[in-house]
């Protein structure tokens, strides 16, 4: 059983101040921008995102949460269901600006079904896609992050789980023997 720390708290916080400062260099006042966190793991970097812009600026986005679980390509494919989670979205998103939030970008297909599910609350201006992890070189589909908090080489036996403690949280990598995974 093997298992790597790759962001601990210390390194985690830093990282979400790093990515605040981008996204307020980026959008300023927030002005017609959303954030979207992607269920089930994307909404507790979507919230931390938030408390972490909160202490540095007043304006802050509005937040939801986006249940992709019908909109992805290998639903019916699975021996067993998936159990959808709830969508939260108390706005449209018709001419904003979506900041895209998951925590590990894999395979891309994700993405791309959260895109699929989002045109059922509008079109938008833009897209824009964060996540915590970028696991490099494993994209089954042409799909890469504007905000990236660490990139990390991975292989397939190999899963990264994002952990969230009340305040603070960890980033493990771990091998597909491990029990944990």
């Amino acid at each position: 059983m093997s298992r790597r720390l790759i962001l601990d708290p210390p390194r985690l916080h830093l990282t979400l101040q790093r990515l605040c400062r981008q996204l307020i260099e980026n959008y300023g006042d927030f002005q017609d921008t959303v954030f979207v966190g992607l269920q089930p793991r994307g909404i507790y970097l979507a919230d931390r995102l938030v408390s972490s812009l909160a202490e540095l600026q007043n304006q802050l986005p509005p937040v939801g949460h986006l249940d992709i679980t019908f909109f992805r390509d290998d639903f019916r494919r699975r021996q067993e269901p998936l159990k959808a989670n709830e969508t939260r979205m108390p706005f449209i998103i018709e001419n904003k600006r979506v900041v895209l939030i998951d925590d590990v970008l894999f395979t891309g297909r994700s993405v791309r079904a959260a895109l699929d599910a989002m045109a059922a609350y509008g079109r938008p201006v833009s897209v824009e896609l964060l996540v915590l992890v970028d696991r490099m070189h494993t994209r089954e589909l042409p799909i890469e992050a504007s905000y990236t908090g660490i990139k990390v080489n991975t292989i397939a036996s190999q899963r990264v789980l994002v952990e969230w403690e009340e305040n603070q949280g960890q980033v493990w990598l771990l091998d597909q023997t491990d029990k944990k995974s």
